[in-house]
C-alpha cells in the first residue's frame, strides 16, 4: 500500500466527526422564558423556565399565554413535554440537597397548574420526563458540583421507566462516553424519537445522543451523536412534523425547531 493511500485511509478514520454537518434549523421563535427547555404539540411551543411558561403560536411567533408561579414551588422546572391535553413537566429542587422530585401537570389550553405528584427523595434530581409505550420515562441527574450529592456525580445519571403510577419498573444507566460530554453536569433533555431510539441531551454542548436499550445489563447503547444549533438543554419532539426536534439557546433565550434525520423502525 502506498503511502499516500495510507495517509488517506487514516484520514477516514479520523475525520467523520469533525466533518458531521449539524442539524438544519428550520424556524427560531424568540421566547424570554426559554431558560431550561421547549416542549411542542405541533400548534404551539411552550417555553420552560424555572417559575415560568409561555405558549407561543408556532405559525407566527406570537405568545398567547404565559404562566408565572412562585418561586419556593417551583425553583426549577428543567423539561417538559405534552400528553393529551396536558403540559407535564420535570421539577426539582436544584440546587437544594437532598435531591427532591415532583411532576408538574398543567392545562395546555389555559396554562393552568392543575397538580403537582411529588416524588420525594429520589436517585438525582428530576430533569426529563416522557411518555412512551403506555409508560413514563424520566430521567434523574447527578451532578459533580453544584446540585450534587456527597458521593454521587455525573456517572450515577439515571433513566427509570415508570407505570402509570410511578412505580419503578426498570432502570439503566448511560454510557460512559455519554456520561463523559455531560460532565460536570448531567443530562438536561431526552424524549423518545419517531423511529423508537431514545434522544438524548447534556446541559451545555451543541451535542444530541442516539441511545438504544440494551439486550442485556444496564447500561444503555450509544448509537450515534448528531450535532445540533444549541447548546444542551431540554428537548421535545414535534408530533405533527416528522424530524422536528425543539431545543432552545438559552443564551438568545430563543426556541429553536432542529431537522434531524431519524432511522426507520
Amino acid at each position: 500500500m502506498s503511502r499516500t493511500i495510507r495517509l488517506f485511509a487514516l484520514l477516514l478514520t479520523i475525520l467523520p466527526a469533525a466533518l458531521t454537518a449539524q442539524a438544519p434549523v428550520a424556524l427560531r421563535i424568540a421566547a424570554e422564558e426559554a431558560r431550561q427547555g421547549a416542549a411542542s404539540d405541533g400548534t404551539f411551543v411552550y417555553a420552560i423556565d424555572n417559575d415560568r411558561i409561555g405558549k407561543y403560536r408556532i405559525a407566527t411567533g406570537e405568545r398567547v399565554a404565559q404562566w408565572s408561579g412562585e418561586r419556593r414551588l417551583f425553583p426549577h422546572m428543567n423539561s417538559c413535554t405534552v400528553v393529551g391535553p396536558t403540559l407535564v413537566c420535570a421539577a426539582s429542587n436544584y440546587p437544594d440537597v437532598p435531591q427532591t422530585s415532583a411532576v408538574e401537570i398543567f392545562d395546555t389550553a389555559t396554562l393552568t397548574h392543575l397538580r403537582s405528584i411529588s416524588l420525594g427523595i429520589g436517585p438525582g434530581s428530576l430533569t426529563a420526563l416522557d411518555r412512551h409505550g403506555g409508560k413514563w420515562w424520566a430521567v434523574y441527574a447527578n451532578y459533580a458540583g453544584k446540585g450534587g450529592e456527597p458521593g454521587r456525580d455525573h456517572r450515577y445519571t439515571l433513566l427509570v421507566r415508570y407505570d402509570d403510577a410511578f412505580r419503578q419498573e426498570q432502570a439503566w444507566t448511560f454510557p460512559a462516553a455519554v456520561l463523559g460530554r455531560f460532565a460536570p453536569f448531567s443530562c438536561s433533555g431526552l424524549g423518545w424519537g419517531p423511529d423508537g431510539r431514545l434522544y438524548a441531551t447534556g446541559h451545555d454542548r451543541p451535542e444530541l445522543y442516539v441511545l438504544a436499550l440494551p439486550k442485556a445489563g444496564s447500561v444503555l447503547e450509544l448509537l450515534d451523536t448528531i450535532v445540533i444549533a444549541t447548546n444542551g438543554q431540554a428537548i421535545d419532539w414535534d408530533p405533527k412534523v416528522p424530524g422536528r426536534l425543539w431545543s432552545i439557546e438559552r443564551g438568545q433565550s430563543t426556541m429553536v425547531a432542529n431537522m434531524i434525520m431519524t432511522h426507520r423502525r
